[in-house]
């Protein structure tokens, strides 16, 4: 049986419970007006990961004198916290070598160069009274240029990739910068070119057309690329390596080696419907008879 007092605490009990709610209720979540974004580039073998913040220009100038971004000073390259770069590996960055790790990217921009500074202290953010010269390292000069369309949010990416670099783009309004990237590749692939194919006494088919493939392409020893690649084509015969061993021999001046692995390449691309590599393999065979 429900007696007085119980009666008259529950009201009490439900308007707690109904002011105390909004209190445990998550804050409310809105747009933010420099949205957060992470970039990442294999650059190489090393990959290179970029996160910033993006303000927007808004109908506002940006570089100048006064200006959001002031010629001369210390810019976090970006909004909100620090604009961040991860290196999976050592790399060397215009010419200056970055060990493997994550630092914040500074910058001073000015009209005819920029200062790009990389720097320990990922923590700072906006707040450069707390910064120190100590923590940096990696500091260089980059020419900025003129964009042909104007950027309306800041934008960093990844440009002019090569096999072992690239290019990082900041681009904001009518204003770009970059610096170059660069990983080590070549002594990471021969290492396992060496493991995997040389000092291995049964390489498996995939590991050697690699490495011819890798020789080729890097103009190292043709003869023994081409060693590698007929192995690998004696028990697996596949048009696309098929076709490498053709480009070895052309490069090689066996223009009738050549000419017979690009006729089989082709042979082997008809049946599997590639036309890619029919109309590669008669380019090659084209070129092969005029060096005859």
């Amino acid at each position: 049986m429900f007696n007085r007092t119980s009666l008259l605490a529950a009201p009490a009990l439900a308007a707690a419970l109904l002011f105390s709610a909004p209190a445990a209720q998550a804050q409310l979540s809105t747009p933010q007006p420099s949205p957060r974004s992470t970039v990442t580039q294999r650059v190489g073998l090393t990959d290179v990961t970029i996160t910033y913040s993006r303000p927007s220009a808004k109908n506002r100038a940006v570089f100048g004198d006064k200006t959001l971004v002031q010629w001369g000073k210390r810019w976090r390259t970006g909004a909100n916290n620090a604009t961040t770069i991860k290196f999976s590996d050592d790399v060397t960055v215009e010419g200056k070598k970055v060990p493997a790790g994550e630092y914040a990217i500074y910058t001073i921009p000015n009209k005819t160069e920029w200062t790009v500074v990389f720097n320990k202290n990922t923590k700072l953010g906006g707040d450069t009274d707390g910064y120190k010269d100590d923590q940096d390292v990696a500091r260089f000069s980059v020419k900025p240029y003129k964009l042909g369309n104007k950027v309306e949010t800041f934008t960093i990416g990844f440009s002019d990739l090569t096999p072992a670099t690239a290019n990082v783009d900041m681009m904001w309004e009518l204003t770009g910068a970059k610096f170059k990237v660069a990983g080590e590749v070549d002594t990471k692939v021969m290492a396992q070119i060496d493991e995997k194919v040389v000092k291995n006494t049964s390489p498996n088919a995939n590991d050697m057309a690699a490495a011819a493939v890798y020789y080729y392409d890097n103009n190292k020893d043709l003869k023994q690329a081409l060693e590698w690649i007929q192995k690998a084509n004696a028990t697996e015969p596949r048009f696309w390596n098929v076709h490498t061993e053709a480009k070895i021999k052309l490069k090689l001046k066996d223009y009738k080696g050549a000419t017979a692995s690009a006729e089989q390449s082709r042979k082997l691309a008809l049946d599997a419907k590639n036309a890619d590599y029919v109309k590669m393999n008669d380019d090659l065979i084209a070129e092969a008879k005029k060096g005859k």
